[in-house]
């Protein structure tokens, strides 16, 4: 039996709604599906603002300009993340300055935010990791406290709560992805969600979005003609691929519901190996609740990491491991950093197993998974 690491949940509402795209006639950006998908996130989520963009990549590189970063500024981020989250620093010539996480969580550790931060520290970015909250209490006290912008790279955490609020709309902005490998997915796709009551910050935003035109206030009519305003760049996604996500999120609910199912199986299994000391499984919070992303372990060593990443896969189990910390990547090293500069970081990447997980898992594959997980460790 082959266990992909992911399947993309569809119902057949997808092919009903691009249908229905096409027969409307608009399929470039800012169509009838891309108004109704940014509704669905406002009301459903309590945004001020959403702007559905081409990537969370995109979304990022929005508020790197919407928080006017400048050469010289730095920005406090995890070094566990994707290249997009610095990257979209970088590209406005600004410093990411790297971060400790938590080995419970992954998540950026608090304690580390503040002594990383300088009179040259603009903006905070922490990572909501599987879909788990950072700890955004204390984070968004610490930003206040230094006059910092908080920006949510929520890339995972899409439909997740922290404290009964969800992510992405606790910091001054907040970043989606809706990329093939997400839980809510459109292929490519992503959303800017904008947290401030600031008709200005919305204005700057759409403009930056829409090549730097003023072209949504003329869609509106609130011009007779659109001209070029400022810088941007083309950040709106095709209204197909947003008739794809419509149909995604009004599956919301069952998509979460069938994961945890996932996730609750795997913990129950898996818990006499953690009682035993043979690994450490993901750890939620009380006041986190998960959208069920990702489900990881960490084993003591990198050794038995990749012995057991290596069997399983031999058996047609897709786990994998996961970022490799950008602070010792080849352009880590280029920004100064050296190894152990992050060493619960690096300890936690080299020993870290992710296990397949996917809403349409059935009884059959998951108990493949779990019979081989537990051959594997056997065998140690």
């Amino acid at each position: 039996m082959i266990i992909p690491s992911y399947k993309p949940y569809l119902s057949k509402k997808e092919r009903e709604y691009v249908h229905d795209a096409l027969e409307r006639g608009q399929i470039s950006g800012d169509g009838y599906y891309t108004e109704k998908v940014s509704d669905f996130i406002e009301k459903s989520f309590g945004v001020w603002r959403v702007l559905m963009t081409t990537s969370g990549t995109h979304a990022l590189e929005m508020t790197s300009i919407l928080t006017r970063l400048e050469p010289e500024d730095e920005v406090i981020m995890p070094s566990f993340t994707f290249s997009s989250t610095a990257n979209a620093v970088i590209l406005r010539g600004a410093k990411p300055v790297f971060a400790e996480v938590n080995p419970d969580s992954l998540n950026i550790d608090p304690d580390d935010i503040e002594r990383k931060i300088t009179k040259k520290t603009k903006v905070i970015i922490p990572v909501h990791y599987a879909g788990v909250a950072c700890e955004m209490d204390r984070i968004m006290a610490i930003a206040r406290s230094h006059n910092l912008m908080v920006i949510e790279d929520a890339a995972q955490g899409v439909n997740s709560k922290y404290r009964g609020q969800y992510l992405g709309t606790i910091a001054d902005f907040g970043c989606y992805s809706f990329h093939g490998t997400k839980n809510y997915t459109c292929g490519e796709g992503g959303a800017l969600l904008i947290n401030q009551e600031s008709a200005q910050t919305i204005d700057k935003a759409e403009i930056i979005r829409q090549k730097g035109t003023n072209r949504c206030q003329f869609l509106r009519g609130d011009v007779n003609k659109y001209n070029w305003i400022d810088t941007g760049s083309s950040y709106s996604p095709s209204d197909l691929l947003m008739a794809v996500l419509l149909a995604q999120l009004e599956d919301m609910r069952v998509i979460k519901e069938k994961r945890k199912a996932v996730y609750n199986i795997y913990r129950n299994v898996l818990e006499q190996y953690e009682k035993r000391g043979i690994l450490k499984m993901m750890w939620i919070p009380e006041e986190c609740d998960p959208n069920y992303h990702i489900f990881w372990v960490v084993f003591n060593t990198e050794e038995i990491r990749d012995y057991v990443l290596t069997e399983l896969n031999r058996r047609g189990v897709s786990a994998s491991f996961h970022y490799l910390p950008l602070h010792s990547s080849p352009m880590g090293k280029n920004l100064g950093y050296k190894p152990n500069d992050l060493s619960v970081t690096e300890k936690s990447a080299r020993c870290l197993l992710r296990l397949p997980l996917y809403a349409g898992m059935t009884e059959s594959e998951i108990e493949y998974t779990m019979q081989g997980f537990k051959a594997v460790i056997g065998a140690l």
